[in-house]
């Protein structure tokens, strides 16, 4: 039974039963501290109210004994907006289950919400650890190109259109799209968010990468993989590699030697094409089982 934290109904998390949170009979993935998932922008936990955006890997790291927790905030808002959101549900999540601390494992900018929740929200005593996947530390040249290469009344306009999608069809509430973008630009998250949100002492910060070799799996995203490519070199059609880089950097998810690669959307489980050699449950358990090994 899935444990989420879809959090405006405390109630909900505090009627799951001590079995539910137990998972099965593996352990693991029991790692001390409860699980929290961060998902990234363009998304939600359940996007269209049907569509899981952690595919499979919830069930994975509870089938192998994890306690996990799904977090939700805005599609497209603030990076701030979003943290704010966040440290509520992890306040909440804490107080259900009684522990200290969370580990948070976050996709996109998932990872940047809550590292400004850390940092510069009064978070840092209440997490032990904290994982990204494809997180654009560094920022990204497609939000450069959206935010400095629109003419301001074409941007404006997508702005408006962007928010009502989101409002009306997603769920969001309030959204502020164009500064979303504005929020992950090289020059902001280089020059502007990074010296303000460094790393905390005592939790330990990790992070992977994730490449399209000859083209992304998710066919959607191969026009945005060969223009992040010309700007920022070997990334996964919305984050560069580089710009994944934070804390202790454990690797690039590239899959088979014969496939296209690995590319944002197949790091949380969908598979809109062949990725053979990279199956994202399977890899969730073992990060989870990492974490569980290191004390966390």
């Amino acid at each position: 039974m899935k444990t989420r934290a879809a959090v405006a109904a405390i109630l909900a998390l505090c009627f799951l039963s001590a079995p539910a949170l137990a998972g099965g009979s593996s352990s693991a993935c029991a790692t001390k501290y409860p699980i929290v998932l961060a998902h990234g922008m363009f998304a939600s936990d359940d996007i269209l109210g049907f569509i899981d955006y952690w595919w499979g890997i919830e069930d994975a790291i509870e089938d192998e004994g994890g306690r996990v927790y799904v977090t939700k905030v805005n599609a497209m808002d603030t990076t701030v907006n979003k943290a704010v959101s966040f440290k509520a549900q992890v306040l909440q999540i804490l107080a259900v289950t009684g522990k200290a601390k969370v580990n948070i494992i976050g996709h996109s900018h998932g990872t940047i919400y809550s590292r400004y929740a850390i940092t510069n929200m009064g978070m840092a005593g209440k997490v032990a650890s904290w994982t990204s996947l494809c997180g654009p530390h560094r920022g990204s040249a497609l939000a450069d190109i959206i935010a400095y290469g629109l003419p301001s009344g074409l941007q404006n306009l997508s702005g408006a259109v962007l928010d009502w999608l989101y409002t009306f069809v997603m769920g969001d509430t309030n959204p502020a799209s164009i500064q979303n973008c504005y929020d992950v630009t090289r020059d902001y998250m280089q020059n502007v968010f990074n010296p303000n949100t460094p790393n905390v002492s005592g939790i330990y910060y990790q992070s992977w990468a994730a490449k399209a070799k000859w083209g992304c799996p998710s066919v959607v995203l191969n026009p945005l993989w060969v223009v992040l490519g010309a700007f920022e070199g070997d990334n996964d059609g919305v984050v560069s590699v580089n710009s994944a880089k934070w804390g202790t950097f454990r690797g690039v998810q590239s899959a088979a030697w014969y496939s296209p690669g690995v590319d944002h959307i197949n790091m949380v489980g969908h598979l809109f094409g062949v990725t053979p050699g990279f199956d994202a449950p399977d890899f969730y358990v073992d990060i989870v089982s990492g974490l569980k090994g290191k004390g966390y």
